[in-house]
C-alpha cells in the first residue's frame, strides 16, 4: 500500500523528498522527507509478509511476533508525527499567505473603487473654484480697463 500512496510522482512513504518553497525567491523552505530516508514499508519494519501456521505455534514466537508489530507501529506513529508536524508547519504558512492576500486585496480594492458621490463632489467643489477664478480675472482685468479710459 505505501507503494501506491503517491501524488504527482512524489511518494513520502517511499522515501521520496518534498520541498516546498514558502517565497518567491527560495530563501524560505522546508524538505518533507521519510525518517531516515528510508521507505515505510514491511521490510523496512521488519514484518513478515506472509506467514505460515508454524510461525505462531508457540508462545514464544507470537510473542516474537507481537513485539515486531509493536515496534512497527511505534515506527510508523513516528513517522506520523513528524509528517504532522510538517503539515503543521505548512498550514500555518498558507494561513499567514492567505490572510496576507485578503488583506493586500482589500487594499487594491479600497484604491480602486471611489465612493461616486464623494468624487462628484469634489468635481463640484472644483468646477466652482474654477469658475470663481475665473469670474475674479475677468473683474480684474475689467478695473484694470477702466483705469485706462480714465487716463486717456
Amino acid at each position: 500500500m505505501s507503494d501506491d500512496a503517491s501524488f504527482n510522482g512524489i511518494n513520502l512513504l517511499r522515501g521520496d523528498n518534498l520541498k516546498i518553497t514558502f517565497n518567491e525567491t527560495g530563501t524560505s523552505s522546508i524538505d518533507i522527507q521519510a525518517k531516515d530516508k528510508q521507505s515505510v514499508n514491511a521490510s523496512n519494519l521488519d514484518l513478515a509478509t506472509t506467514m505460515s501456521k508454524d510461525d505462531l505455534d508457540s508462545d514464544e514466537d507470537i510473542d516474537g511476533f507481537l513485539d515486531k508489530v509493536k515496534s512497527a507501529l511505534n515506527n510508523v506513529r513516528s513517522q506520523a508525527s513528524a509528517f504532522g508536524s510538517n503539515l503543521s508547519i505548512v498550514q500555518n504558512r498558507q494561513d499567514f499567505t492567505k490572510a496576507m492576500i485578503d488583506t493586500l486585496e482589500t487594499g487594491a480594492g479600497n484604491l480602486t473603487l471611489a465612493d461616486m458621490n464623494q468624487e462628484a463632489a469634489n468635481m463640484m467643489a472644483l468646477q466652482t473654484r474654477q469658475s470663481l477664478a475665473q469670474s475674479t480675472l475677468s473683474m480684474a482685468n475689467q478695473a484694470d480697463q477702466g483705469v485706462l479710459q480714465l487716463l486717456r
